[in-house]
């Protein structure tokens, strides 16, 4: 049993409550009655009394938010549990008096719940520390109060503490203090438990007589004021420092009287036979520890005797760790092996990852050549057969020449929209923002298909918001793709109908505009058990217009380039319906431009400055058609067939601009640019190439070209291009 004595102070902190706040009258008296009991049934021993009394302190205190009160009711749980050795119980308790006794901010209550923690705290070996924290912070609270007499009890716990964990010496001064402070007080329960503790200090010095005599006067004065607990505590260390010294007799009777007046201090208590037991059981421990003294001798016999199995055990426990070193051995090769293999399983992996690379790169190159290749041809057929268009009256050659021009066309937007696809697949696709109109950009896409409108006797409509900012800041060529592959399927699909494109303004804010755009036609629709396959790469519905076939492509171009843009394309339609596709862009907002020109001026102010303009391509063909389309708008023209005849020109003769093709044999556009650049600075290159502009533009502008022109020609663009050369300021 540990530091009973101290358990008693529960009487003083009942005490104490008569000065608490003054509740109301029934209330301060039913606490003052419950406490009352609670102090004498413990003073009595009567320890279930005690925990019943406790917890009817805590039920009437709870709804009042007593602090004070409801601390004093968990202390006595606390102290009764420790009592009944029930450590885990108390600690439980003393918590949750410790933190009442600190909402009650009342110091008094605060040290007794720290130093009745540090009670079961220093019971645990590995709670110990805080326990010695806890009792310093009593000491320190103590302090405070200015009443060094009640200092006492912590004192004594440190000490009690240093001695239980055999550190004699720093129980000492604890132990000289606490002496002192008991003089003063002449608390027989204090002295009796001092002078137990004394006996334990020399009984640790192994100074045996003198502990000897501590313990008896202790028991003398324990027993003269009938002090039950500081008996049975004093016989217990009486015992040990017997059984210590080798007087075992001795010990076995002390401790049976230790466990005599311990069964007197639990007599009253019903439901804790348990304790009584387990005393007997440690009186039984003693014995058998004396016998087990007397029998050393044969138990050493006993462990020779036991040698040889030992020694078969440990040939046995060999034999069994050999054979596990030998599976560990086995093992650990088998884990090499399939390392070894995993390993060159990721060389292949690799190997073919690269090839798999060096095949996409080859195939995006192969595209990139053939659609040059077949640009370039189809750059003289579209030349040629619009030049024909404008000059011939006879009207059956040009409808066979529209029909040319028609396949032309389409062959060329197959090329266009493979190669689109490829360069997709590869991620060779990326958004480039600049300003842009959308009025201006979408007059343009319309009357680009009012002629294939005009065709299946379709409306072409346009929408335009006019609450969106005039200048907008995006990639407006990828926007135009989109948009001419939506209009493009709305043309092809609807006959003697209406096709519309709307864009509308959603919400503008923190420099950010989002846009609604709308294609939609009142045509053929496209079943339900068909809206999702149309996205799928080559798939095609049945058109109504035989005469027009596509590759397939347009719709699954538009999902893609929408991924770009953060976006995605919505579809409502009905077979027989019509359909719409609409899908919303956020761009950035860009400065209002001021248009300082109207139509058509820019091209007075060229042809008014602007006669001459160098050709260089090695294609006849080429050479032929450029030169028509230019000779139309009254230019003057010199042709050359390669970069150095350019050169030789240019340093030679007055040219104004250079149309320079960009892949010719031997010195190429961009060679030639660059030689250009050493002796003039000023005059503007445009560069003609059939490759996609994306691919080269950084390129060919390094080059030292002041623009690009893809062929086949679309001659409005041509045109505006050329112009807004001839404009530039000479720098």
């Amino acid at each position: 049993m540990r530091k009973n004595y101290f358990f008693t102070v529960i009487g003083l902190l009942f005490c104490l409550q008569l000065y608490s706040q003054q509740p109301p009258k029934t209330y301060k008296d039913s606490i003052e009655t419950i406490a009352k009991a609670a102090n004498e049934a413990y003073d009595s021993y009567d320890f279930n009394a005690s925990l019943e009394y406790s917890w009817k302190l805590i039920e009437l205190a709870s709804p009042k938010e007593d602090y004070y009160n409801l601390h004093v009711g968990y202390n006595g749980l606390g102290t009764t549990y420790e009592v009944l050795e029930d450590t885990l119980r108390a600690k439980e308790n003393y918590l949750k008096a410790l933190e009442f006794a600190k909402k009650s901010e009342n110091d008094t209550l605060l040290w007794y719940a720290y130093n009745n923690l540090g009670n079961v705290l220093t019971v645990d070996k590995e709670t110990i520390e805080e326990g010695l924290d806890s009792y310093e912070k009593a000491l320190e609270l103590v302090s405070k109060l200015e009443v060094p007499e009640e200092a006492l009890i912590p004192i004594i716990n440190i000490a009690w503490t240093y001695l239980e964990n055999g550190k004699s010496e720093k129980a000492l001064p604890y132990l000289k203090e606490a002496w002192k402070l008991n003089k003063a007080q002449d608390d027989k329960e204090s002295e009796s438990n001092l002078l137990t503790l004394f006996g334990m200090y020399h009984t640790g010095r192994g100074e045996y007589e003198e502990a000897r005599d501590h313990f008896e006067i202790a028991l003398e004065v324990a027993q003269k004021n009938n002090l039950l607990v500081q008996v049975s505590f004093a016989y217990k260390e009486y015992a040990k420092m017997l059984f210590k010294s080798g007087n075992f007799d001795e010990a076995y009777l002390a401790l049976e009287k230790h466990q005599k007046y311990r069964e007197k201090i639990f007599q009253k208590e019903k439901n804790l036979q348990r304790e009584a037991v387990y005393g007997r059981f440690q009186t039984e421990e003693y014995k058998r520890d004396l016998a087990t003294a007397q029998r050393e001798q044969l138990y050493k016999d006993e462990v020779i005797a036991k040698t040889q199995q030992i020694t078969i055990i440990m040939v046995i426990s060999l034999i069994v760790m050999f054979v596990f070193l030998v599976l560990l051995y086995r093992n650990n090769r088998v884990r090499k092996e399939l390392i070894a293999e995993q390993e060159q399983k990721n060389k292949e992996l690799i190997a073919a990852k690269e090839e798999a690379e060096r095949l996409s790169l080859l195939k995006t190159r192969f595209f990139s050549t053939v659609s040059h290749e077949l640009r370039t041809p189809l750059y003289g057929v579209v030349g040629l057969t619009s030049l024909l268009l404008e000059d011939n009256k006879n009207e059956k050659q040009r409808e066979d020449l529209k029909s040319l021009k028609f396949s032309a066309d389409y062959l060329l937007a197959l090329i266009n929209d493979v190669l689109q696809m490829n360069k997709m697949e590869s991620n060779l696709v990326h958004l480039e923002n600049s300003g842009f109109n959308i009025q201006e950009l979408f007059q343009g896409i319309v009357k680009s298909f009012e002629t294939t409108g005009n065709l299946n006797s379709n409306e072409i409509q346009l929408q335009i918001d006019d609450e969106i900012p005039q200048t907008l800041i995006g990639d407006s060529m990828r926007l135009s793709q989109i948009m001419m592959n939506l209009v493009g399927n709305a043309v092809k699909f609807t006959e003697n109908g209406q096709v519309w494109v709307k864009a509308e303004r959603r919400s503008c804010q923190e420099n950010k505009c989002r846009i609604y755009f709308e294609v939609g036609d009142t045509g053929s629709g496209i079943p339900k058990d068909k809206q999702e396959d149309i996205f799928e790469e080559f798939s095609q519905l049945k058109s109504q217009n035989q005469t027009y076939q596509g590759t397939g492509l347009g719709l699954p171009i538009v999902k893609k380039l929408l991924d770009l843009f953060g976006s995605k394309i919505e579809l409502e339609s009905e077979e027989g319906k019509g359909a719409v596709f609409s899908f919303v862009i956020t761009f950035d907002i860009g400065e209002d431009r001021v248009v300082e020109v109207s139509e058509g001026q820019p091209e007075t102010m060229a042809e008014k400055v602007v006669k001459r303009i160098l050709i260089v391509d090695d294609n006849r063909i080429n050479q032929v058609v450029t030169e028509r389309i230019l000779l139309k708008r009254d230019f003057e023209c010199r042709v050359a067939g390669s970069g150095e005849e350019a050169l030789e020109i240019i340093r030679n003769e007055t040219i104004d601009l250079v149309l320079m093709d960009v892949n010719m044999p031997g010195m190429n556009g961009m060679e030639a640019t660059r030689e250009v650049r050493k002796f003039n600075t000023n005059i503007p290159i445009i560069a003609l190439t059939a490759v996609e502009v994306g691919e080269m533009r950084e390129e060919i502008l390094s080059a030292g070209m002041n623009d690009i022109i893809n062929k086949p020609y679309d001659i409005p663009q041509f045109f505006s291009t050329i112009f807004r050369n001839m404009l530039q300021p000479v720098a």
